[in-house]
């Protein structure tokens, strides 16, 4: 496996462990639709975290954040729409970026709920 996809899969295990620490319930992970994948779909109470992982190993070229274009938010919503439709289910969705970057040997979380809106 090409070492920024090892990078990238060892940030989806260190967000799914940060969200079960805060509670999360993950229901499921890589989950595609179409051309769309929803790196995390997690439940904490009545809310549904549609929540994309963004983890990078320097701040040279920007925050992770940054790299979450419009086209994938378009994609995002069509996918948890179609996840929520196939399950009938009844849920407030929340669009949720968790930011991870690798400081030496460690690696920095950063959570931000509600991050974008579906349009």
């Amino acid at each position: 496996m090409a070492e920024h996809n090892e990078l990238g899969k060892k940030g989806e295990d260190l967000a799914v462990a940060y969200l079960q620490q805060n509670g999360y319930e993950i229901l499921d992970r890589n989950w595609t639709y179409q051309k769309a994948e929803i790196d995390i779909i997690a439940q904490k109470e009545t809310i549904l975290a549609v929540i994309e992982v963004k983890t990078r190993s320097s701040l040279d070229f920007g925050l992770p954040q940054d790299f979450v274009k419009p086209k994938k938010i378009q994609l995002l919503v069509k996918a948890i729409n179609a996840y929520i439709n196939d399950r009938e289910m009844d849920f407030e969705v929340r669009f949720d970026i968790i930011s991870i970057h690798k400081n030496n040997e460690t690696f920095a979380i950063e959570h931000l709920t509600d991050a974008f809106y579906h349009f």
